[in-house]
């Protein structure tokens, strides 16, 4: 195995609770995902638009009740300080555009995000975010991931699974369709995750062994804090020497939060999009090179800290029976609930 480029090397403080785990004793920091496959347990930290931080500790050990337990609750931004990157209008006007692409034949599907962001208080901390995540917004990939000598401070509630790995076995469960009753969801969400679908089995297609991509599960309903989603699953058997740099050259970053076909959809997230989508959209989890294990969420319904900001994204995938109204309607159901959580007072107002 080449030897790794490391970010950084020496001890120092982090910590990272994520899937019933809690890992502490920073070893080293590095950049280079064949480190994945080498020995270790790893978080994983891989933004949209950046390089990955892959973090290795030397103990983990099962979490207790206690270990999001804090001394005091969490105290977020104030709810009127909230921006957001693109504003109805403008939001509006992105819509427009990537409906005229697919109508050009451009372009299926473009998966469209704003980002908000708010002042920090200087002495909170994404421990007390996660505890307070965790009792009002519980998500089957929730993760904490505090390296603050690295500029990571990471609190996700995600609800959906970006690739799971046992040996060999390899899967992704990509969620398209939103609605806030399971009754609600129209032909457009339906559409939506069914392309997004072909598209990981595309992704998955090309580090796995021919014949084994399976769909096991498609467009099962899957209810989560105030709203119910769409939710697939796609599976495989990975080919020989095949690892996690491949797998990631292969499937990222996530296709339902770019869109199909992917390189032309990224082309117009970066077009349309003000600015950098940072961790948002991209990747948070943990693998254990020792076990050949893993479990990487979307990173989507992800607080993060840039600068002195707290910022948290929310999106949708826009197709051709999009309507500016109804999309910015949907990104505005996914954040609700998160800014009550994340904000001070329990409610929170976007602008």
């Amino acid at each position: 195995m080449p030897a790794r480029s490391p970010i950084g090397t020496s001890a120092g403080d982090g910590i990272v609770v994520v899937d019933g785990m809690v890992a502490t004793g920073l070893v080293d920091v590095t950049d280079d995902l064949e480190a994945l496959d080498g020995t270790g347990w790893w978080a994983v930290v891989a933004p949209f638009d950046g390089s990955p931080v892959l973090a290795r500790f030397d103990r983990v050990r099962p979490m207790g009740p206690s270990d999001l337990a804090t001394p005091r609750p969490w105290q977020g931004p104030n709810r009127d300080r909230w921006r957001s990157s693109l504003d109805e209008l403008d939001f509006a006007a992105a819509v427009t555009t990537v409906r005229e692409s697919i109508a050009q034949g451009d372009v299926y599907q473009v998966n469209l995000t704003r980002q908000l962001r708010a002042p920090l208080p200087p002495e909170a901390s994404m421990l007390d975010l996660g505890a307070a995540l965790a009792a009002g917004n519980p998500a089957p990939h929730d993760a904490v991931i505090e390296l603050p000598a690295r500029g990571i401070r990471v609190a996700s509630a995600s609800p959906e699974l970006f690739l799971a790995r046992e040996g060999d076995r390899v899967w992704s469960a990509p969620i398209k369709g939103t609605a806030e009753q399971a009754d609600g969801f129209l032909a457009k969400d339906r559409a939506e995750n069914v392309m997004i679908v072909d598209l990981v089995r595309n992704d998955l297609g090309r580090v796995c062994r021919p014949g084994t991509i399976e769909v096991p599960s498609l467009l099962s309903p899957e209810t989560h804090p105030g709203l119910v989603h769409l939710v697939s699953t796609v599976e495989g058997q990975l080919r020989p020497r095949v690892g996690w740099p491949e797998l990631f050259e292969a499937c990222f970053p996530p296709g339902s939060v770019t869109g199909a076909p992917k390189l032309a959809a990224l082309a117009h997230i970066e077009r349309l999009e003000p600015c950098p989508r940072g961790i948002y959209c991209g990747s948070v989890g943990w693998v254990d090179a020792d076990r050949r294990r893993g479990r990487l969420n979307v990173a989507i319904r992800t607080f993060f800290v840039d600068g002195g900001d707290l910022c948290f994204g929310t999106g949708g995938g826009i197709t051709w029976d999009s309507t500016p109204d109804g999309e910015w309607a949907e990104t505005e159901l996914k954040a609700r609930r998160l800014l009550a959580v994340a904000s001070s007072p329990a409610e929170a107002t976007v602008r």
